[in-house]
């Protein structure tokens, strides 16, 4: 069964943030938009252009409200011998969002994105609006690494939605036309593109 509309699964645990080692809870973010993805380990290849990817972002999620938490089953001791290895040599130096450590592979598994073969989890991304529920959710495959554009692009639609209570089709992009949810809404949303397009 998929967790999409449903209360995002609560948990504490041991998080690295900004450098100190720290329990850090989901319920803390209560309120806010939470965007939270999990990788499969520290010291690993495709895993650093993520985390590094989400730093470069964070202030376009800031103003979205939007708190950036990243997870993976190691321990807080590696996360922090990781944060402390240059980005030049493979690390996640000058990441400044939570890391959360999954020792005992419970938040995983709570997800539904532990690989139980490997050990480790996907590379799953959760996006979970203010009242706690999830909206969206991606699950990868371990060599294949996410979009971050993508993750902001479904923020933006899911804040678009809330505010206006339109709807985002294929494609979509701040500042783009969305559609009343019937069936007026969808024939004035084609005509209007269908005669953009003949002009």
């Amino acid at each position: 069964m998929t967790l999409v509309g449903k209360k995002a699964p609560q948990f504490t645990s041991q998080a690295v943030i900004r450098g100190k080692c720290s329990n850090l809870s989901l319920a803390d973010y209560n309120g806010k938009y939470v965007v939270l993805f999990f990788y499969p380990l520290d010291f690993t290849f495709v895993c650093p252009t993520e985390l590094h990817a989400f730093e470069e972002r964070l202030a376009d999620f800031a103003k979205r409200d939007a708190q950036v938490i990243g997870c993976s089953i190691d321990s807080v001791f590696c996360h922090t011998a990781w944060l402390n290895t240059p980005k030049t040599q493979g690390g996640i130096q000058g990441i400044t969002y939570p890391i959360v450590a999954d020792i005992h592979k419970a938040i995983s598994r709570a997800y539904d994105v532990l690989n139980e073969e490997e050990g480790v989890a996907y590379r799953g991304l959760f996006l979970i609006d203010k009242k706690g529920v999830i909206r969206h959710l991606l699950v990868n495959d371990l060599p294949l690494g996410r979009s971050v554009d993508e993750a902001l692009r479904l923020l933006d639609a899911l804040i678009f939605h809330e505010t206006h209570g339109e709807v985002c089709p294929a494609n979509w992009k701040a500042g783009e036309r969305a559609m009343k949810p019937n069936e007026q809404g969808l024939t004035s949303y084609f005509s209007k593109n269908h005669k953009q397009k003949n002009e």
